[in-house]
């Protein structure tokens, strides 16, 4: 379901910018028959900044700028590029295993070096952060080459939930990132 959602909005964003394009384009030729001249086409500006992690923190950078009662001497964006370095690895490089239990699913998460240090940050702030949200009780160990982390419903429909959510699907649970985000590039406790 994620991907299908994420598949979508790709091809909103792919699609709108090629009407964009297109309205353009023929916005610069109605310009040369009007006037009978060529002249230089218009130059477009790309919208987006290349990177997820680079586009994350200019959105903040953006709100803390904005807001007159910034406290600069708190803010603290290299805090915020370790987080999502963090992020980064627990996504994308962490190995998962998945074990139904009578009320939920426990994942042993595991990495090596940097992988395994961010997989043990994430893990267990996460569950601290999200416990009894939604009615799911969550537990976290650290461990050798990573992190334990249960969840536990109180239904079976929450149950199936979880399971078609994965590991990291159980991370997104919330929205709760983006004021993380927020919170730790002010110099607020992100938990």
């Amino acid at each position: 379901m994620v991907r299908y959602v994420l598949a979508l909005i790709l091809a909103a964003d792919v699609l709108s910018g090629q009407v964009l394009a297109s309205e353009r384009s023929g916005h610069s030729g109605m310009h040369h028959e009007m006037r009978g001249t060529a002249s230089a086409p218009e130059r477009q500006t790309p919208s987006q900044p290349g990177q997820s992690a680079f586009a994350a923190i200019q959105e903040i950078v953006q709100i803390l700028d904005a807001d007159p009662q910034t406290d600069w001497s708190r803010v603290d964006i290299p805090a915020l590029r370790k987080h999502l370095i963090d992020m980064n690895n627990v996504t994308l490089y962490a190995q998962v295993e998945s074990d139904p239990t009578d009320d939920g699913v426990r994942f042993t998460v595991t990495g090596e070096g940097a992988v395994r240090d961010s997989i043990r940050r994430m893990v267990v702030a996460h569950a601290g952060t999200m416990n009894g949200i939604r009615g799911f009780e969550y537990e976290a160990e650290e461990t050798l080459d990573g992190a334990v982390l249960t969840v536990h419903a109180t239904n079976s429909a929450d149950v199936k939930m979880l399971a078609g959510l994965g590991f990291i699907g159980v991370m997104t649970l919330g929205a709760h990132h983006q004021e993380h985000h927020l919170a730790i590039a002010s110099g607020r406790p992100p938990h």
